[in-house]
């Protein structure tokens, strides 16, 4: 079995603390907004709540911890509660993605606050760069393990607005299309869903996907690249 090095462990890390604590935000986010616009069916299913052992889905995890893309258990939503059918529908499913981006924003500033920190460690172009003596160290550690939520955070909201069913996309889509589109995405879910993991699993989609998380990062840095010389 081959040594992992201290940055594959902290990301793994990172990872599982999604895994455990993330993921239960963005279903809750699911969840609240239905309760919000009028459906408790998530509430009287169990779902309202950031409790991990409601919202893990075993495959979705285990996907996140070795690829960096996953999912939890979606949440039971009801559409006919809804007072705007389409409107709801898609800000329902906006939330869980905009939690995500949330919290990586914060992570951000956390990261930005730790770079501020010490001039041993440095941010550009969205690479990470450190002074060479300083990789064992606990300051090393923690950037890194902000970094990691930063970028996992932000490839969980690219990848659920992915406008494929289950993911929140087709959701988001749904309310900008007609009921004929809708209605064959609903006859071909199953072969869409087949071809979009074997997309996923090969890696095809690695690409269109980095590309997006890098921008959406890259805007994050500039948003925040004002803290560091405040720190």
């Amino acid at each position: 079995m081959p040594k992992l090095d201290a940055q594959t462990i902290i990301e793994y890390g990172a990872r599982i603390l999604i895994i455990f604590m993330v993921l239960p935000i963005h279903e809750f986010a699911h969840a609240w907004s239905a309760y919000k616009c009028g459906d408790r069916t998530a509430m009287y299913k169990g779902r309202l709540t950031l409790n991990p052992l409601a919202h893990i889905d075993p495959i979705g995890a285990l996907l996140l911890l070795f690829t960096g893309y996953g999912w939890a258990k979606p949440v039971p939503v009801n559409p006919l509660s809804f007072k705007h059918y389409r409107r709801d529908y898609a800000l329902v499913a906006a939330a869980g993605p905009i939690s995500n981006l949330i919290v990586a924003f914060v992570a951000m500033i956390g990261l930005r606050v730790l770079l501020g920190m010490s001039s041993d460690y440095s941010m550009e172009d969205g690479i990470l760069y450190y002074m060479t003596g300083t990789e064992n160290t606990g300051m090393y550690y923690t950037v890194l393990f902000f970094y990691f939520i930063v970028t996992v955070n932000i490839g969980l909201a690219i990848f659920n607005l992915i406008p494929v069913p289950p993911l929140d996309g087709s959701k988001i889509v749904s309310y900008f299309t007609s009921a004929k589109y809708d209605m064959f995405l609903a006859q071909n879910q199953m072969i869409i869903y087949i071809i979009f993991m074997a997309l996923l699993f090969t890696g095809i989609l690695d690409i269109p996907l980095n590309f997006l998380r890098n921008g959406v990062f890259d805007l994050f840095a500039f948003a925040t690249n004002w803290i560091e010389r405040v720190v």
